[in-house]
């Protein structure tokens, strides 16, 4: 299995940015794709996350009304637009899939290396 990022730099705050994430060699038609985010010193996070199947998304409170999780079947890809940037949105994130239904760090079964988005003036 491979997920492959990019997107990721420094931005304004205010500003946006997109995330995509590309996933090859999954094992089952039925996973849920999204993203985690782990800034300095905090834990990782769940920021958004859909189903394979159906357009039900996931996100966190902090993240809602700004960020759009989206995906393209035909290309394996899922994409997190980022509006509205925060510093606090400062982090490394990271791409996973998990074959389950929840969307915590303890039950992903794959993740990409992460790419770093930075909020800053």
């Amino acid at each position: 299995v491979q997920l492959v990022e990019s997107g990721g730099g420094l931005v304004q705050p205010g500003g946006s940015l997109r995330l995509s994430c590309a996933a090859s060699g999954l094992i089952s038609d039925y996973y849920r794709i999204g993203w985690f985010r782990q800034a300095p010193g905090k834990e990782r996070e769940g920021v958004s996350s859909i189903k394979s199947t159906d357009w039900h998304a996931y996100y966190a409170d902090n993240v809602k009304g700004r960020f759009t999780i989206s995906r393209d079947n035909a290309k394996n890809t899922v994409y997190l637009e980022m509006n509205s940037l925060k510093p606090e949105d400062t982090a490394v994130y990271y791409c996973a899939v998990s074959y389950g239904d929840s969307w915590d760090s303890d039950y992903i079964d794959h993740w990409a290396k992460g790419t770093l988005v930075t909020v800053s003036s």
